[in-house]
């Protein structure tokens, strides 16, 4: 007897065990089922069934290696350009936050002129309400985040007030981490114009270039 004889045969054996009628030539309609059943589960025993679980496998090392590359290459091209939009964001609220000061300290001048430039960030801020009147001491003329002297990815200061009442300040912004918060430097004086420098500035005066 043939091998799909043996396999029918044993078909028709199972089944009848199983309390379903086999006929020679119609097999019932529950039998065809169960046969059904049967080729399938014998197919996914045999090479066919071997292939399509291999085509089903996970994706190769070099497919995931080609995936890796271009998400790098994506990253090199990103990454830069993302750190220097921060760059030019940071230094764009510098050179705001060094006219925020300029104008606090003209008015802080012309409200106490009988001690002219403020010399701290502390006497310029202050946390006045309705009820607390200002003071050379606590003007409420800039906000809190800014009189801690660090404001995005930059450190403010007030140095060189001189005089009695102070006549000359300067206001220097200098990046938290240079390369990285800024490359600039920025500072102003008396006269109210900002200027830039791409080293670190101690003193600011006439000798450093406006900004543009």
């Amino acid at each position: 007897m043939t091998k799909p004889a043996n396999d029918r045969a044993g078909l028709q054996i199972a089944l009848h065990s199983q309390g379903l009628r086999v006929g020679a030539h119609r097999p019932s309609t529950a039998c065809k089922v169960q046969q059904s059943c049967w080729e399938l589960g014998w197919m996914g025993l045999s090479g066919t069934g071997r292939r399509v679980m291999r085509r089903t496998r996970g994706f190769s090392l070099i497919e995931l290696l080609i995936v890796v590359a271009i998400i790098l290459v994506i990253a090199a091209i990103a990454v830069p350009s993302f750190l220097q939009s921060r760059i030019s964001a940071y230094q764009s609220a510098a050179v705001a936050s060094i006219r925020t000061l300029n104008t606090a300290q003209v008015t802080y001048n012309s409200t106490y002129p009988t001690v002219g430039f403020a010399a701290s960030l502390s006497s310029l801020a202050g946390t006045c309400t309705g009820t607390t009147t200002p003071t050379s001491s606590s003007a409420c003329l800039i906000d809190s985040q800014l009189a801690t002297g660090t404001r995005s990815g930059y450190i403010f200061t007030l140095t060189n007030v001189s005089g009695t009442p102070a006549a000359n300040y300067n206001a220097i912004a200098s990046p938290v981490l240079l390369n990285y918060s800024g490359v600039h430097y920025y500072c102003s004086f008396a006269d109210g114009v900002v200027r830039v420098s791409t080293t670190a500035i101690t003193t600011c005066d006439g000798s450093v270039t406006p900004q543009q």
